[in-house]
């Protein structure tokens, strides 16, 4: 079996576990790239292991501190719920069963300023890896390993094709591409990997094109700033 030398020496964190602190912070960290949005209100569905440790662990300040933008080596995590206060965030914790999903996941809830609600539900699969297997209705199955572009679009001939045509152009390589849809004509996501960070001028390119919902990249290469 492949052992990568980042699951044998784990991430550079602030402990005490890497599943269920480092990989918690990182899950609701790259749901609140994806989210993309301000939001006032995070709800946590704790699902096996984290329902049952959180406390002990600190997985429920790690949760916090993600959605807040904190990384997980960041040492204000422990204090997440301060400035969680300070910056007007609320959240709550619930324990849900989440049916055959990974032992360490999480279903968030996030409340939009305009609104919106956005569910994201995901694992965190040891040494700091996660896995985004679920948003707002469709499956995923992203580890968030590559920068990634979240597309919505709706369900029509050539779509595709033009995503990729805009890509091209602005010398993006394509390293996956998945496809889902709920029905045939209905919305489709289309998640696309990138060797490199997408530029915000490639995101607005594709979000002009006809039949786009909604496009948004999640740069890893670049590290955001949190709180």
């Amino acid at each position: 079996m492949e052992i990568s030398i980042f699951e044998v020496i784990g991430p550079i964190m602030i402990g005490p576990s890497s599943s269920h602190t480092a990989g918690a912070a990182r899950l609701a960290r790259m749901a609140r790239l994806i989210v993309a949005k301000p939001f006032t209100q995070v709800s946590f569905g704790l699902h096996g292991s984290f329902a049952k440790t959180y406390k002990g662990h600190g997985t429920d300040r790690a949760l916090v501190a993600g959605a807040l933008g904190l990384w997980e080596d960041d040492e204000r995590l422990g204090k997440s719920f301060d400035i969680a206060a300070e910056k007007g965030l609320s959240y709550d914790f619930y324990e849900i069963d989440l049916d055959h999903m990974h032992e360490n996941s999480v279903r968030m809830t996030f409340t939009c300023t305009d609104g919106e609600r956005q569910e994201i539900s995901g694992s965190s699969i040891g040494g700091g890896q996660i896995v985004i297997s679920a948003m707002n209705g469709f499956d995923t199955e992203l580890s968030l390993t590559s920068s990634t572009l979240i597309i919505f679009q709706h369900d029509q001939k050539g779509v595709v094709s033009e995503v990729s045509k805009v890509l091209a152009e602005n010398d993006l390589n394509i390293g996956v591409m998945r496809v889902s849809r709920r029905s045939k004509g209905d919305i489709a996501c289309c998640i696309i990997e990138t060797d490199y960070d997408i530029p915000p001028s490639t995101v607005d390119a594709i979000r002009r094109l006809p039949n786009i919902v909604s496009a948004q990249a999640v740069n890893i290469l670049t590290r955001e700033a949190g709180v």
